[in-house]
């Protein structure tokens, strides 16, 4: 076998590893290995070097001095562990194993001429939790966020051109069905040729399935607005094309991720409302007829649309028709989760690079759908609370979210603490009146001068405001804005809870 066969066979185990969850909480570690392992499908492991290692793919920034900075050797030893136990329980059948030998950081794939038969279970040897980096280095670490999702598009697709087309042929759908396994999900990149799509969150998603129709489309950089996950975004599949997607019989919740990257102001194509409207049917039920990304979310803004008690149709799929009314449609990703019968699963953020999981065992995401603002740490002790880690982190300045939920009518909880301004704060002003901002849900005014030191009465105090009875827009979205009066607006976290009957 050549070379360019032994690197395919070396970039799907590479793949398989990916997908094994092995590194779900060490994305410090997919991210090192990503990189190193590009550079050595690149031929190019002379530059695989501690500096190059700690500025390219740790996010360090230029003036890194490996003397005093031991950040690249430390997460080298915890990868070379975790490769170890890996190939040692759950991919010992493997027949190639990937190192990283002590004293360098090149990759080596090691091939067994007899893999073992059987292997102990992964779950025996579960990774404990990794510590996050503190919030306040939140620059580098969405710089490690975007390197772990490059790395693996780069990885897997190495040498890939910046816009990749199908020439029209349709394929037919992979053999092997991607049936959702209880607490598990699919995710489909849609327009990806191969290997697989690793987003923010750590979350997997598949090459391009079980589609017929259409072309693959990979669009040179093009910065979309309202998403942390630039590449899900930079491929689509477009024309006419449809996805029958086999499914175990149950319910789920259906997330479609749209960007309109071609028509409207400053894209290549011009125009704007009407340049391309299209149709979109579930199981030959329309759900969205007269569909305009540019009308829905703006132009080059992410725009995900959400719907709840989806299940497969009698032959076991779900069926999904994509059909053009002016110009061709666009997809950019499929989501399908387990869901709850005539409700969506509760959504909960902190304002946080890291996700939380709270005294009552509820797992709270890394704050996303957010515009303007900034994360900053909040270390300060909160009281009047049983979680006062959820206060740890803070968005603060002009801040909106845009959340995107099902038909339905849902409670909206945020949560809020007074952490910088009042007494003994270092002369940062007074407490009552130094922070005033108004709070608006899909445009219209729940409070007015809104302060949450008078409220919370007093500083380091958790408080909650509940917004009952909210009605998504006709674009699918809970739009909560924190326009500042005095100072600027913050917020720690956010509940969206389904409350339909």
């Amino acid at each position: 076998m050549g070379p360019q066969g032994e690197f395919e066979r070396e970039r799907l185990e590479l793949e398989n590893l990916l997908k094994s969850g092995v590194f779900h909480r060490a994305p410090n570690l997919a991210l090192l290995l990503g990189y190193v392992c590009t550079k050595y499908f690149e031929r190019a492991t002379d530059q695989i070097k501690e500096y190059n290692i700690a500025v390219e793919a740790l996010g360090r920034s230029p003036d890194f001095e490996p003397k005093t900075d031991a950040i690249v050797r430390v997460e080298a030893h915890r990868l070379r562990k975790r490769l170890k136990e890996f190939y040692r329980t759950t991919g010992a059948g493997h027949a190639i194993h990937i190192e990283i030998p002590p004293g360098q950081y090149a990759p080596r794939f090691a091939r067994l001429e007899k893999p073992p038969e059987a292997a102990v279970p992964l779950q025996e040897i579960a990774p404990q939790p990794e510590k996050e980096p503190p919030l306040a280095r939140t620059g580098a670490q969405h710089q490690l966020r975007r390197w772990i999702a490059l790395a693996a598009v780069l990885v897997l697709s190495v040498m890939a051109p910046n816009v990749r087309l199908n020439g029209g042929r349709s394929r037919m759908p992979l053999p092997e069905p991607l049936a959702v396994a209880p607490g598990a999900g699919i995710r489909i990149a849609c327009g990806l040729e191969s290997g697989v799509y690793i987003d923010q969150f750590s979350n997997v998603w598949s090459k391009d399935a079980f589609f017929q129709g259409g072309i693959a489309v990979h669009q040179s950089p093009h910065f979309i607005r309202g998403t942390r996950d630039q590449n899900l975004y930079s491929r689509r599949r477009e024309g006419a094309f449809r996805y029958d997607i086999p499914l175990n019989p149950g319910v789920y919740e259906l997330r479609l991720h749209f960007a309109e990257t071609v028509y409207g102001p400053d894209n290549p194509g011009g125009g704007g409302e009407s340049s391309r409207v299209f149709a979109v049917a579930m199981n030959g039920r329309p759900v969205l007829p007269w569909f305009d990304v540019v009308a829905d979310s703006e132009a080059s803004t992410a725009d995900i649309r959400v719907f709840k008690d989806v299940s497969p149709a009698s032959d076991g799929h779900l069926h999904l028709q994509f059909s053009p009314l002016s110009n061709m449609p666009v997809l950019s990703g499929i989501e399908l989760t387990p869901g709850v019968a005539g409700r969506m699963r509760p959504i909960r953020m902190v304002a946080q690079g890291h996700g939380y999981t709270d005294k009552q065992g509820r797992y709270w995401e890394p704050d996303r759908y957010a515009s303007g603002g900034q994360l900053i740490a909040r270390n300060e002790p909160v009281s009047g609370t049983s979680d006062p880690d959820l206060y740890r982190g803070e968005r603060f300045g002009n801040v909106s979210y845009v959340v995107p939920v099902a038909e339905g009518r849902y409670r909206v909880t945020l949560h809020f603490a007074e952490t910088w301004f009042g007494p003994g704060k270092g002369g940062r002003g007074p407490g009552i009146g130094a922070r005033v901002f108004d709070i608006l849900c899909n445009g219209v005014a729940v409070r007015r001068n809104f302060d949450i030191f008078k409220e919370a009465g007093g500083s380091n105090r958790a408080m909650t405001l509940e917004i009952p009875d909210v009605v998504p827009d006709h674009q699918g979205k809970i739009v909560i804005a924190l326009p500042p009066a005095h100072n600027y607006a913050c917020i720690n976290a956010m509940e969206v809870v389904d409350e339909s009957r």
